[in-house]
């Protein structure tokens, strides 16, 4: 399986007023084709009946569907792939549970969390906060475009900034190197999801 999409939507159901299918559904129409489901404080069968919902709405649209963390519930839902934390079991161990069809990304937030995730099989990496943003506050200060730069200087991965982007500062990162873009609130907390999502895609589009 490839990693054929450029902009990477990571859920919040608090971000939206809608519900977080219907919203990730206004996402999908507007051209997301990659979501990651992380809702960390979800009891795990209320994890797997969104996780669910999600994986038919995704499938309606040809769109990939990954889940944070949980191994198990990618699995059980036939997720596309999982995304790891910093914290969570490294990609290489990960990797003997999913097999090889399964994508797995990996979150980063410095040269060498980049190296390690590249060193243990992942697939991909979210590479971040690039500017300042409140949901990523506990992972110190921006590391800047000029650390991306080094980060996709040293790996062949696919990268993906995270962080404080929005559809204005886009180019900003894809010209610093990144290969796609990873977003949150700039999506699902925006009044007309699909607008703001088909506004990014024509951004990352100019490239």
């Amino acid at each position: 399986m490839r990693v054929d999409f450029k902009l990477y939507l990571i859920t919040d159901r608090h971000a939206s007023a809608l519900p977080l299918p219907q919203a990730v559904r206004r996402a999908l129409e507007g051209g997301v084709r990659a979501v990651q489901l992380r809702e960390k404080d979800l009891p795990i069968r209320e994890l797997l009946a969104l996780a669910q919902e999600l994986r038919i709405i995704t499938r309606e649209f040809g769109a990939k569907l990954f889940i944070n963390d949980r191994i198990d519930v990618a699995v059980a839902v036939e997720a596309d792939g999982v995304h790891l934390g910093t914290q969570s079991i490294p990609a290489s161990a990960a990797r003997k549970v999913v097999g090889k069809d399964m994508l797995i990304g990996v979150s980063t937030h410095g040269k060498e969390e980049a190296r390690m995730a590249d060193a243990w099989g992942g697939d991909f990496i979210t590479f971040g906060p690039v500017f300042s943003t409140p949901s990523k506050t506990r992972y110190g200060p921006p590391v800047g475009l000029e650390a991306m730069r080094g980060v996709k200087s040293v790996l062949k991965l696919p990268v993906f900034g995270i962080g404080g982007i929005k559809s204005g500062n886009v180019e900003r990162v894809l010209e610093a190197g990144a290969d796609g873009i990873a977003m949150i609130s700039a999506i699902l907390a925006a009044d007309d999801i699909k607008k703001a999502a088909e506004d990014v895609l024509a951004h990352i589009d100019q490239r």
